[in-house]
């Protein structure tokens, strides 16, 4: 087990990252909705303190009194062998309960939570605390992406911080690493570390020689995509693909605005002119794989990518793979709610890899599966091309 002390700060430090994360906002920020995907702020705040009093508190603190009965209503997620919740697109309709009484939940649980972890505690409480503290890890990562597309559909585009840097410049030139058939490997590389279940399941998969690109694509490189007509040509994008571009006129990734004949970004600094040499983000799978078509290439599978991740660099971009989200071999879902947290998303999904300029420090590795449905693209998500 975990040293007492090193998981009460591992605890306390990751409730207060999440509240730093917040702290530019104004009251107002705190409850808009624009899209069904993106969830207002105060109801991330609500739900991670949610997760600890559920799974935690009401089964483990003796005599714990509930903060409010109305809440478990409110921040259950998705959770349904827990009970009844609130549908995730009403929840921009949550004028109560106030900003003011969300942090004075958050910090009723904290207190609570840290004289559960100055007990005596279990096995059974630090691994649920373990997941936890890195479901709240993910809430920061969608906190900063909820935050910029709230802001990056206001109409005057305010700025949300000055210091966050989203685009590094990729100075080093694009070269391709081979990597020999054969039988590989898969899943985590330390097994006393922590990992998600669908992580789980250390198996063998067999891979063609192929190869796989040491560098994302940059935005000078997908304009060249976009001037040529790859947003018009039919045949560089699957049916569905082509079918979603039509309906909501799609001809360039989020946040790309073309201003007096110059390409500016929307980012969390606010409206700036378009860095050729920053890694491409916030493209869907379908505009990765047409990409990926339009230069006589694909995108890697999962392992493919987990297997020669360590020749290159990653962590700036979610980055799409070729591989839909499934089970390892011998995966099994743990007993109760807790078994609804990855399991039940194994389907219609596509597995990205890697990490984002969003992600928490200390939360991704290499065997990390993140998982979305291919027209999304709100997250910070890019494109690294094999062949």
């Amino acid at each position: 087990m975990i040293p007492t002390k090193k998981l009460l700060s591992l605890f306390l430090e990751t409730r207060k990252d999440t509240e730093n994360i917040c702290a530019p906002l104004e009251t107002e920020d705190y409850v808009v909705q624009p899209i069904v995907d993106v969830s207002p702020p105060k109801w991330h705040l609500g739900h991670t303190t949610w997760f600890f009093e559920e799974m935690l508190l009401k089964k483990f603190k003796p005599k714990y009194t509930v903060f409010d009965p109305d809440f478990a209503f409110i921040f259950n997620s998705y959770y349904e062998s827990i009970g009844k919740r609130v549908i995730r697109s009403n929840r921009g309709n949550l004028s109560r309960p106030g900003v003011s009484k969300i942090y004075d939940y958050r910090h009723y649980v904290t207190n609570q939570m840290q004289n559960l972890l100055e007990g005596h505690f279990t096995k059974e409480i630090e691994d649920i605390l373990f997941i936890g503290v890195h479901h709240e890890k993910q809430h920061q990562e969608l906190l900063l992406t909820d935050i910029k597309y709230i802001l990056g559909n206001n109409p005057l585009l305010p700025k949300y911080t000055d210091v966050f840097h989203e685009n590094p410049i990729l100075e080093f030139a694009q070269k391709w690493i081979s990597i020999p058939e054969g039988v590989y490997e898969i899943g985590p590389s330390n097994p006393d570390a922590f990992c998600y279940d669908n992580e789980l399941g250390k198996h063998k998969v067999y891979l063609q020689k192929y190869q796989i690109s040491n560098r994302l694509i940059t935005n000078g490189e997908y304009l060249q995509f976009i001037d040529a007509g790859g947003y018009h040509d039919p045949m560089l994008w699957h049916a569905d693909a082509w079918e979603w571009l039509q309906q909501n006129k799609i001809d360039k990734p989020l946040y790309w605005h073309l201003i007096e004949g110059k390409w500016h970004q929307y980012t969390l600094c606010g409206l700036q002119k378009l860095e050729a040499k920053a890694p491409l983000s916030h493209i869907s799978y379908y505009e990765a794989f047409a990409y990926a078509q339009w230069k006589s290439c694909r995108l890697p599978t999962e392992f493919e990518w987990e297997i020669a991740q360590n020749q290159f660099q990653w962590g700036n971009r979610w980055e799409w793979t070729e591989s839909a989200y499934l089970p390892y071999p011998g995966y099994t879902k743990a007993p109760g709610a807790v078994g609804e947290y990855n399991g039940k998303f194994m389907v219609n999904q596509k597995v990205l890899r890697g990490g984002s300029v969003a992600t928490p420090k200390n939360h991704t590795r290499q065997s990390y599966r993140n998982f979305f449905q291919p027209n999304l693209r709100w997250q910070f998500t890019g494109i690294r091309l094999a062949k």
